[in-house]
């Protein structure tokens, strides 16, 4: 046993050299199977540069003889340049782009002219129809044009092409309107610095190729409405919705309790003095007045007696010089909603049982209409020459839009305020919790606001006396007002109409 065990001791160097000639004579007699197969390294080195090349490795270097540095170096560069050549698609939404970007779209019917040019509306400007300020131009190959800048506005950018109002909207093939448009995506890594991608479209028919369509409003793209003037639509998002709600779709939610839809709308009308657009461009500002029961303000429709005839009372006044020119903003009420978004507090008696939602509508004001009357129009932002107003509960809800923000509004004017609708204890506890009362006033008042009472008696004396302590507590606070008690007049649209002129002429008279 101890001789084998001392012949494997003396065999085991030299199975070891064995070993290695063998893997050398290998690589010798088959260059391409070589461990590292290297260029050969000194003179007469001939094929004995494999030694070199297991040194080269062991000092830290490659087969070739570079760093692995350096290798590293030269694949991160053949990377950079095989992404220069080739680079990656970036694909971004084209109102995020700083430089803008261009839209210009085809009018496949060919009615689109200088006189009825096409527009812009959209979520970034209130879905204005008539917008000036998205106004395209034509191009010579009949096409038009636009150049935005970047979104800013935050919210998806949507969008319709318009020829100046509503009843112009861009239509399908099928004459049925087209949903909203979104940009489609575009890849940045093909733009060049600051340039502006270009995004074509096509408009297959318009509105006044519906079957049936008026002429006259084609005719009159920018006036649809029988309105005096130059007025404007602006849709406002957001609204307060006092509808009962669906127990489906809001389990355990009160019935009658505020909501807001995804989606809810209204429409306000904006009207315009005349020579407005070219007064805004030099840079004027203008006075504006918000009034609610908007559905009341400019024309007469089934249900009424009358309309307040805002727009001729107001077009003549400024005409005369007797007025200086502003903007007036009409508010719908919300229909069947009207009641409680008009009520600042729970009101007893007759009304005890209305919900009051004049915080959740005053707040819808400040943050929702008054924001986009700034953004789109050339209005003024100073308290006193802010004026909101309305009618009956209309007059109540803006007096409380003065008290919650004493900092939009700082102008009011209080037709037939109905400070006795209701409990009248009720209405004074309201009144002492005012806080902020405008700095100029109008009151308006006729003798006789319930109709089915006698000129004079008890319960119109009343509405006479409640307004004139209206008046008192606004001269008490410091305001500058002016009381009209109208003997004869009663609680409607043709009073105030009456009355309107006098009131626009007390506040906001033309400067001398």
């Amino acid at each position: 046993m101890k001789k084998f065990l001392l012949t494997i001791f003396l065999m085991t160097p030299i199975l070891a050299v064995a070993s290695v000639l063998y893997i050398f004579a290998i690589g010798v007699n088959n260059p391409d199977k070589q461990i590292a197969n290297v260029p050969a390294v000194g003179a007469g080195a001939g094929r004995t540069g494999g030694a070199n090349a297991i040194g080269e490795l062991l000092y830290g270097r490659t087969a070739t003889g570079e760093t692995r540095e350096a290798k590293a170096a030269a694949t991160v560069a053949e990377a950079a340049g095989k992404a220069e050549a080739n680079p990656q698609p970036n694909m971004v939404k084209p109102e995020s782009l700083p430089q803008g970007f261009i839209i210009v779209v085809e009018d496949k019917a060919k009615l689109a002219t200088q006189a009825s040019p096409i527009y812009l509306a959209g979520s970034f400007n209130g879905w204005v129809a008539g917008d000036l300020k998205h106004r395209l131009t034509p191009q010579s190959d009949m096409k038009w044009r636009i150049e935005m800048p970047q979104h800013t506005g935050g919210g998806e950018f949507n969008f319709k092409f318009t020829r100046g109002s509503w009843e112009l909207e861009e239509l399908q093939e099928d004459m049925t309107p087209p949903t909203n448009r979104k940009l489609p995506l575009i890849d940045a890594s093909k733009l060049a610095p600051g340039e502006k991608p270009i995004l074509e479209f096509s408009v297959p028919k318009w509105g006044d190729q519906r079957e049936g369509f008026q002429q006259r409003e084609a005719a009159n793209p920018y006036n649809p409405m029988q309105i005096t003037g130059t007025h404007r639509r602006v849709q406002v998002s957001g609204a307060p919705s006092f509808v009962p709600p669906n127990p489906a779709e809001a389990p355990g939610a009160a019935a009658g309790s505020i909501a807001t839809p995804v989606g809810a709308q209204r429409e306000l009308i904006v009207w315009l003095p005349a020579g407005y657009e070219q007064a805004a461009e030099a840079g004027k500002k203008f006075p504006v007045l918000f009034l609610h029961d908007a559905q009341n303000l400019f024309a007469e429709h089934p249900g009424i007696k009358s309309e307040w005839g805002v727009d001729e009372a107001a077009t003549a006044l400024i005409a005369s010089g007797k007025v200086e020119p502003l903007v007036i903003v009409g508010i719908p009420h919300a229909g069947a909603g009207r009641l409680r978004e008009y009520l600042p507090a729970r009101i007893g008696g007759r009304l005890e049982q209305a919900e009051p939602a004049g915080d959740a509508y005053v707040a819808w004001l400040a943050e929702e209409i008054v924001p986009k009357i700034r953004s789109l129009f050339a209005v003024e932002t100073d308290p006193s020459r802010v004026a909101i107003g309305g009618s009956s509960l209309g007059a109540v809800i803006a007096l409380h839009a003065v008290d919650k923000h004493p900092e939009l509004f700082g102008v009011a004017l209080l037709e037939s305020p109905a400070l006795r609708a209701g409990s009248p204890e009720s209405w004074q506890s309201w009144l002492n919790s005012i806080q902020h009362w405008p700095k100029k006033a109008f009151v308006g008042v006729g003798t006789k606001e319930l109709e089915n009472q006698d000129d004079g008696s008890p319960e119109n004396k009343a509405y006479v006396d409640s307004s004139t302590d209206l008046e008192q507590r606004l001269k008490k606070s410091g305001a500058a007002t002016k009381l009209v008690v109208d003997a004869g007049a009663v609680h409607n649209e043709g009073a105030w109409k009456k009355r309107f002129p006098g009131a626009l002429e007390y506040l906001f008279p033309a400067k001398k």
